[in-house]
């Protein structure tokens, strides 16, 4: 089984980035043949400065080789380097129609966070999402649940594919953790923890200072009850039940027994204990792999070339069903 997913180099990683995808990829180098991408040719949608996307996407090599990604059991590589992305995007966005694309959830919201100059790249992002996914005969895709539509959109362009040119691609599907797959914002949890639009007490960043990530929790919004249960009226506990429980390893009701008749003070604080305990071994590897930017970037080109070679054998097949390029 072919495992694939991306993320945006853009940006400090969360915990919600941990626990709803890194955490997944590590777990996926055991149940097949695993490929990341960071995709950094998506994060030009947002304008990002050359010097500091360079920075942040070390940044998240390093991040992700923390969590465990290991090279000899994965591939990881840099979008940009391998080239067969951008020309299998623009293959896929003649199957792909406008309507599909403009009804697309996070298009809309982000196109209206920038009335002023939205980039038609903003626009074409799924369809080189599809792209990023598809080249790699990809069975299964992990993701958060805010993605499940981006994926949808990917069968159905893998799927009109076939149907006009016979079966090239692989129809790949998903995989939402059942826990964790959304966290949420500890000060607004309304809304999803997030990179842009929390706050900088909303999130809990993987590479946050103990004493940070502590006080965070502990002056994490909840609500006027006492009881430690989950419920759709108690969204800030039932986010802090769902991240300890994943931390932990145990199902959301053994915490809610645990923590029958305390206060939330003391559940605050525990679940702060339990994060931090949690990321600990991430934040100190981190900084010796962060250090050597040239190791960096030969795990970076090693992963590229195997890549590549995958990715070349699925364009090649994308032509010949086409008729484009030379004849084979």
């Amino acid at each position: 089984m072919r495992i694939f997913s991306c993320i945006q180099p853009t940006g400090r990683k969360h915990l919600g980035n941990y626990l709803g995808a890194i955490r997944g990829y590590v777990e996926g180098q055991d149940r097949g043949d695993a490929v990341y991408c960071i995709v950094d040719l998506h994060a030009l949608t947002v304008g990002p400065d050359p010097a500091e996307l360079r920075r942040s996407l070390y940044d998240t090599t390093a991040i992700l080789l923390a969590a465990g990604l290991d090279p000899a059991r994965c591939i990881l590589f840099r979008q940009s380097d391998v080239r067969e992305h951008t020309e299998l995007c623009w293959v896929l966005a003649t199957v792909a129609s406008y309507g599909e694309l403009s009804r697309m959830t996070q298009f809309k919201e982000k196109s209206a966070q920038h009335k002023q100059f939205v980039s038609s790249g903003l626009f074409f992002y799924p369809v080189l999402q599809a792209a990023d996914i598809l080249a790699y005969d990809t069975d299964e895709v992990p993701i958060g649940e805010d993605q499940k539509q981006h994926i949808e959109l990917t069968r159905e362009i893998a799927q009109r594919f076939n149907a006009r040119f016979g079966e090239t691609l692989v129809v790949p599907t998903h995989r939402i953790p059942p826990v964790g797959a959304r966290i949420q914002d500890l000060q607004s949890p309304g809304k999803r923890m997030s990179t842009t639009a929390s706050t900088e007490q909303g999130a809990v960043y993987i590479l946050d200072a103990p004493g940070s990530v502590q006080r965070k929790f502990r002056t994490a919004v909840t609500d006027s009850g006492t009881e430690i249960v989950r419920g759709p009226d108690k969204a800030g506990i039932t986010n802090l039940i769902e991240i300890l429980s994943v931390v932990r390893g145990v199902d959301p009701a053994a915490i809610e027994r645990e923590f029958a008749g305390l206060g939330y003070g003391a559940f605050k604080a525990a679940v702060g204990d339990a994060v931090v305990e949690y990321l600990a071994p991430v934040r100190e590897r981190y900084e010796k792999l962060r250090a050597d930017e040239a190791g960096l970037e030969a795990t970076l080109a090693d992963g590229a070339a195997k890549a590549h070679a995958i990715a070349s054998r699925t364009l090649a097949r994308v032509r010949a069903a086409m008729g484009i390029g030379a004849p084979g």
